[in-house]
This record gives structure tokens, C-alpha cells and sequence, in this order.
């Protein structure tokens, strides 16, 4: 590819946006005055026509037309005075003042702001007016010269009802004070809906008083896994206790509700019960012993489908509705084994009572069960889209988290759904560069990718549109143990989701979001909340020349400068300074560091490229199948491009198939110079991530005519696989343009193993020809 074609279609865009995100810059800094409006989060609305308003000293006295509104004004004085910012004075009667009309009967999360005569009203539905509450509470603690309002009067609504924050407190316990902390982020942020997961394998969370053990026994293991050290396994040899107190669980639930959050509780069932099933083992199909797991992942141990085992869990559920008045209750549903079911004398006996055809209608069935009583009892029961299998209950509500397939399935057949795909909502993945960022459980979900998320499917018609209720962040919390490491993950991550979900299709652009977040890091940083600094990373894009590969940097944003080494040794001031028309030529091996500086301070992580050059970065490549959507970061290229992925796992430096079988192809245009071919797989079973059934090596002289290389199965493959090192072939010792490689996957992971009944995720980072 020549150069002006490169720049044409690959680079132009980059060049762009960054030119695009200057004049931003510039415009603004010509203003006037500071536009403060268009750094609120979510944003406010885009008004075209109109003008905006400068109020250069907002009131400092507030007016309630209505005794409901005094605890919403207590909350905000409350959040001003821990940003450090001035209270407002309750009044009954005032010249210039913030004014609080509560109407009844506008919609749900609507409010109306305008300035007029010296007063700022706030008018509408009573959640919708501490809606407008928060935004007036960013105002005030970004202020500096006054505030700007996008209009002398404006309307602003939420586009989903449900807007979402989950948060794991199984894996690790947290405090009832950081509980609030995280709901208190949720609420001036605009989400409504707390998802509270509080129970699993690996420890019960919540006191349920007519079963003790629950929390004598389930709620403590005797250690933790250490990192990702799956086999061998080793644990830390440090006890893990903890679960909130029926009080304490009133409390959090009446204090998210005076901040209009809803909190959702989920008790996990029929699977992920281990910790249930350690304090009461009769409730399994075979009534052994079990322990509380020490380590992630998915037990065959699950809650048997018999009478008794329902009639527990309706009690604990009967216990769970006393203190939450959610309309939904979360039972799970998720990866649920079905070998100990197959074996279960009770679990076979139901099947055949009920005329179900195989335990996927089994558990179909022992969700109904749940479903009825829930809707009995006025609640409506909702789980992942696991409880699709086998035919969904009525009135269940489904949270799509194995992609969007699950939630448009529901939505068709007029279920309701909250949307929550692995692919853009997980905030357990990496958000930035692995050896930056702290242990992740893998993926690669960046600001941006959460940025762009919609949750309504375009395959979707606009009835069954209506039944998409909103989304949610999932916060899965294995490689979380503090407070701390739980804001930096889901920081700033769900400043993006809450803006998707309140602006809907009228959100701005990612440049402008991104532009307001230099504001919002400020406030965060006052109310003393922990974010990443993964935004300010410098992204590379590398591309093929000929002879060699080329690397580009691009900043992430325009004020400030990359500043880069090709030595080795970390970036500092003194660093050479890049050039953003510039490329950095990789003909060789070679490690290329690169960091971000504003007014000459480090404002992120360092980029650190390690590029293993060799003669396949030089070969055409192609697949018959392309890699699964959510792990194509590069596309098939990213099999070439000199850098091969590492442990623990980044979705960015790996491709994905998942239950299918890719035959790869390296052509060269005459025989490259190697004598062997190296390919670099992943083995993370616990991850559903497995070798291959069977890989098949071919050669060729003209692409016709190919002969066998190798041909290896996957038992050779596990007792061959060592982490992080290359599985290696000799290349054939005559002249050769073509190398195929075929992977046979297994048909289903087997009973036994992490995923069974599951398709097995086939992993693939390089493929390297060496001397």
C-alpha cells in the first residue's frame, strides 16, 4: 500500500478527529465565558436555536413548594458540603432563590430548569426534580466565574428507564459505608437502579433468619485464590468473613430510595450456590459436604430441583421481599451444570413427571417455579439469559449479558429486558493497557467501547422495542478486594454508561463527552472518588509496508504533547517528542514506550510495545472465518502484527472463535527465510477457553496442491501448552509460498469442566516463523 493511500484510508480519520478535537479547544477558549453547561455528565440537552445564559452568581437560598422535597434538598446540601462547596438556605420566601416546583403529573425523571427574575426553578416529577438537583450540584462544585445554561429555560428526561450499576459483593465483602458511597456515585450521576448481587459460591451475604448457617458457615471461606493460579492452585491462607444484618440491608435499601435508586437484590439459583449448599448440603442432589469455594469460578454443585429445595428457597425469597419492595427479585439463572442433575435420582424422577425432555426443561421448569411464587407475591422475577433455556417462564424479565441474542429473544416473544452484554457493559475487563492497569478477570472494555454502546438492537421493530427497559454496568468483583480498586474500575466507565442511558440516541459525540471529562475528573477528585487514568493512554495503530511495519501514536487529546523512547528505557520529560504525522518503523525487534504530557506533567500510564519481528508480519493472511465480534480488535492482521499476547489475558491482544473452526492461510510472495513456525494459544479453561480438538499444518508451492506439515491433538496440545510460550513446527526443507493451518474445535466443552454443554472458546495471538 503507497503511502498517500495509507494516509487516505487509514490515517485521514485519526488526523481528523484530532483536528476536529482542536478547533473544539480553540472555540471554546474563544468564548466569551467558560462553558460550563456542556460539562455536566450526563450531558444536558443540545438546544439549537436558542442562546445560552450566563448566571454569574447562582442563589443561595432554596424554596420547596412541597414537605417531599426537604429530604432531596438535604441530600444535595449534603453532597455540596462534602465537595467543599456552600450549602443552600432552606427559605419559605425570597427575592433571588432556587425554586422547587413538584408536578405531580409530568413523567417519571423529568424536570424543567429556567432562569428568570433572579430565580432558578427546578419543576417536575419528584425524582425528576432531584434529577435537576444533581445537575445543579455539578454546576456548583465546577463553577468557578458562574454557570452557563444551555438555554433561558430547558427540558431534560431520562431515554431508559432503567439505568443500571451491579456490584459483586460475594467474591469480596464490602462495608454498609461503601455501599452507600457507591449508590451515592450512582445517584449524581442520574442511574436509578442498583443491582445488589449478594449471593454466590464463593460466599452468602445477606441474613436469613429462619436459616442461620446461611451466614454462620456460608458467609465465611477459609482463603482465596492467589491472582490467577487456577493449576496448581494456591491459596492465600487468609480467612474472608463477612454479610450485612437484616438492619443493615433496611438501611441501605431506605437510603438509595431517598436518592430515587431502586435496589435490586439477587439470590443466585439453581447454580453459583456452593456457599448455600456448604451451610445446608440436604438441598443438593446427593447431600455431601461441601465447602465454601476459595476459588473463581463455576462449581457442579448446584441446588437440586426437589420440593424441598424450592420450598427453601421460597422462604429465603420470603425473607428477601420483606426488605426489598423492588419490583423485580434477581434469582440468577446463570451457568448452571447440569452433570450432578443427570445423575439425581429426584432430579430424573421430576423430569419424568413432568414430561421434560432433558435438563435443559428442567431447569426451565425449577425457574417457573420461582416465577409463580414471585408473581404470587406481586414481584416479578428477572435472571440472566440463561433462563431462556428450555423456554422462558411467563412473567420473567431477562437480563441479556452473553451478548444482545438473549434480550431480542425476549423482547420478541414480549418479555421485558435489561440489556448488559459482556461486550460493552462489563466493568471487570481491562479498561487500558495490561501492564499498566491492575489484575483483571480479562476482556478489554475501553471508555470509548462503553461510550458507543446503544441498547436497543436495530433488529428490533418498535413494539419489540418498548420491551428494552435500559442497561446496566456489571461489576464482577474476583480481582477486587477494596473499595478503592472497585471506583478505579468502574470509574470513569459509568460516567459513560449513565450518559448512554440518560441522552439515548441524542448523546453527544465520544470527542465531546471525553472533552467534558477533563471537568468531571476535578469533581470526582473533590468527593474523593478513585478513577483510572486509562484515558490519557496513547493509542497506537501499526500497518504493513512491504518490508517492515509501520507504528503511528495519537494523543488523547489535543492539549499536550506524546513524548516516546525506541530504547527500552521509560519515557520521561526529556524524552524525544513525537511527531503526529510521523511513523515509527519496526523492521526489527524493538520496544517502543510512549506517554502523555500536558504543561510538560505526565497525565497517564505508559504505552509499552514489545515487537517481535519476524517474516510471517510480511505474509498476505486470511481466514474462512472471521473472528467472533467481540474479540476482533485488529482483525485477522492482528495474527501478523509482531506482538504476541501475554498472561493474564487482554482481549486486545487476542483473537476469539467461539464454537467454530478457522482455517488460517500465510502467503508470501517467494519463500521466506525460517525454519520453523511458532503460534501462540490460550489455555483458561475457567474462562470457557480451550485448545483445540486438533490443529492441522499445510504447505504449498502454488496454493493448490497441499501437503501435510503436522497434524497434533489436543491431548498432545495440553501436555505440550506451557503459558506464555509459542507451540512450534519445523517448516518444510524445500521451497515453499503457503502455509494453512486448520483448527478443530470440540463440539461442546464436556461434562466436568468450567462451560459444560457450552461451545469452547478457541484464543489465538500470533503466529511467528523464526530461525
Amino acid at each position: 500500500m503507497n503511502n498517500l493511500k495509507l494516509f487516505k484510508m487509514k490515517l485521514l480519520p485519526f488526523l481528523s478527529r484530532y483536528f476536529v478535537l482542536s478547533l473544539i479547544s480553540l472555540f471554546l477558549g474563544l468564548l466569551p465565558y467558560p462553558s460550563y453547561s456542556q460539562s455536566i455528565i450526563p450531558a444536558l440537552p443540545d438546544i439549537t436555536g436558542t442562546t445560552p445564559v450566563r448566571i454569574n452568581t447562582l442563589p443561595e437560598n432554596i424554596i420547596c413548594n412541597h414537605k417531599d422535597l426537604l429530604a432531596d434538598v438535604e441530600i444535595l446540601n449534603d453532597y455540596l458540603k462534602n465537595a467543599g462547596c456552600k450549602a443552600f438556605r432552606l427559605v419559605s420566601k425570597e427575592q433571588s432563590a432556587v425554586v422547587l416546583k413538584l408536578e405531580p403529573k409530568t413523567p417519571s425523571g423529568q424536570y424543567r430548569m429556567e432562569w428568570a427574575n433572579g430565580n432558578l426553578s427546578i419543576s417536575g416529577s419528584h425524582n425528576g426534580i432531584f434529577y435537576g438537583l444533581m445537575t445543579l450540584f455539578q454546576y456548583q462544585v465546577k463553577a468557578k466565574d458562574g454557570i452557563i445554561l444551555p438555554s433561558k429555560s430547558f427540558t431534560d428526561a431520562p431515554a431508559f428507564s432503567w439505568r443500571g450499576m451491579h456490584l459483586d459483593v460475594s467474591r469480596h465483602f464490602f462495608p454498609v459505608g461503601f455501599i452507600k458511597k457507591y449508590i451515592d456515585l450512582l445517584a449524581m450521576h442520574k442511574m436509578n437502579t442498583f443491582h445488589w448481587h449478594l449471593t454466590d459460591d464463593q460466599g452468602w451475604r445477606i441474613e436469613i433468619k429462619k436459616y442461620p448457617l446461611l451466614t454462620e458457615i456460608g458467609s465465611k471461606r477459609h482463603e482465596t485464590m492467589v491472582d490467577k493460579n487456577f493449576e496448581p492452585y494456591i491459596g492465600d491462607g487468609k480467612p474472608v468473613e463477612g454479610f450485612y444484618t437484616q438492619a443493615e440491608v433496611r438501611e441501605i435499601v431506605e437510603y438509595a430510595a431517598k436518592r430515587h435508586i431502586t435496589v435490586v437484590p439477587e439470590i443466585e439459583m439453581p447454580g453459583h450456590a456452593m456457599a448455600a449448599l456448604s451451610a445446608y448440603p440436604a438441598y443438593s442432589c446427593f447431600r455431601s459436604p461441601v465447602d465454601v469455594m476459595t476459588k473463581w469460578g463455576v462449581s457442579e454443585d448446584v441446588f437440586c430441583t426437589k420440593d424441598s429445595t424450592l420450598r427453601f428457597l421460597k422462604d429465603i425469597l420470603d425473607e428477601v421481599m420483606g426488605l426489598f419492595p423492588s419490583k423485580f427479585i434477581h434469582i440468577g439463572g446463570d451457568e448452571v451444570p447440569k452433570s450432578r442433575w443427570k445423575l439425581c435420582a429426584n432430579c430424573q424422577s421430576n423430569m419424568q413427571k413432568h414430561g421434560l425432555k432433558d435438563e435443559h426443561e428442567l431447569q426451565s421448569y425449577f425457574i417457573r417455579q420461582i416465577d409463580q411464587y414471585l408473581t404470587s407475591k406481586g414481584r416479578n422475577c428477572i435472571g440472566w439469559d440463561e433462563i431462556l433455556e428450555g423456554g422462558l417462564a411467563p412473567n420473567a424479565a431477562v437480563m441479556s449479558w452473553r451478548g444482545e441474542e438473549g434480550g431480542i429473544a425476549a423482547a420478541r416473544a414480549g418479555h421485558q429486558v435489561v440489556m448488559s452484554p459482556g461486550s460493552h457493559c462489563y466493568f471487570d475487563h481491562y479498561q487500558g493497557n495490561r501492564q499498566t492497569e491492575p489484575l483483571a478477570i480479562g476482556g478489554y472494555t475501553t471508555l470509548e467501547k462503553v461510550y458507543s454502546y446503544y441498547p436497543v438492537p436495530d433488529s428490533l421493530n418498535v413494539r419489540e422495542a418498548k420491551f428494552v427497559m435500559g442497561a446496566q454496568g456489571n461489576v464482577w468483583t474476583e480481582y477486587m478486594g477494596s473499595p478503592e480498586h472497585v471506583e478505579y474500575m468502574v470509574l470513569p466507565r459509568l460516567c459513560a454508561l449513565a450518559e448512554v442511558l440518560w441522552c439515548g440516541k441524542q448523546k453527544p459525540s465520544y470527542d465531546r463527552f471525553k472533552s467534558r471529562l477533563l471537568t468531571h475528573f476535578t469533581f470526582l477528585e473533590k468527593l474523593n472518588f478513585n478513577y483510572s487514568k486509562a484515558v490519557f493512554s496513547v493509542e497506537s495503530k501499526v500497518y504493513k509496508r512491504p518490508d517492515r511495519l509501520v507504528m503511528y501514536l495519537f494523543p488523547p487529546f489535543p492539549e499536550g504533547e506524546i513524548r516516546y523512547t525506541v530504547d527500552g528505557k521509560d519515557v520521561d520529560i526529556q524524552s524525544k517528542k513525537y511527531d503526529i504525522k510521523d511513523s515509527l518503523s519496526i523492521n526489527k525487534s524493538i520496544l517502543i514506550k510512549a506517554k502523555f504530557y500536558q504543561n510538560s506533567q505526565e497525565k497517564g500510564p505508559q504505552l509499552s510495545e514489545a515487537f517481535e519481528f519476524n517474516p510471517a508480519c510480511l505474509a498476505k493472511i486470511s481466514s474462512n472465518i472471521p473472528p467472533n465480534k467481540h474479540y476482533n480488535l485488529g482483525g485477522i492482521d492482528k495474527l501478523i502484527d509482531a506482538r504476541v499476547g501475554k498472561t493474564p489475558m487482554v482481549g486486545s491482544e487476542w483473537l476469539g472463535w467461539s464454537g467454530q473452526n478457522p482455517m488460517i492461510q500465510l502467503e508470501w510472495s517467494k519463500t521466506p527465510k525460517a525454519n520453523k513456525i511458532g503460534i501462540s494459544l490460550l489455555k483458561q479453561e475457567e474462562s470457557w477457553i480451550y485448545l483445540p480438538e486438533e490443529i492441522n499444518l499445510e504447505w504449498s508451492k502454488d496454493g493448490s496442491q497441499f501437503e501435510s506439515m503436522a497434524k497434533v491433538d489436543k491431548s498432545t496440545l495440553d501436555a505440550q501448552y506451557v503459558q506464555n510460550q509459542l507451540f512450534e513446527w519445523e517448516l518444510p526443507n524445500e521451497p515453499f509460498r503457503f502455509i494453512r493451518i486448520s483448527f478443530r474445535s470440540m463440539k461442546s466443552i464436556p461434562d466436568g469442566k468450567p462451560g459444560a454443554g457450552q461451545d469452547p472458546w478457541l484464543f489465538i495471538s500470533e503466529m511467528v516463523l523464526k530461525d
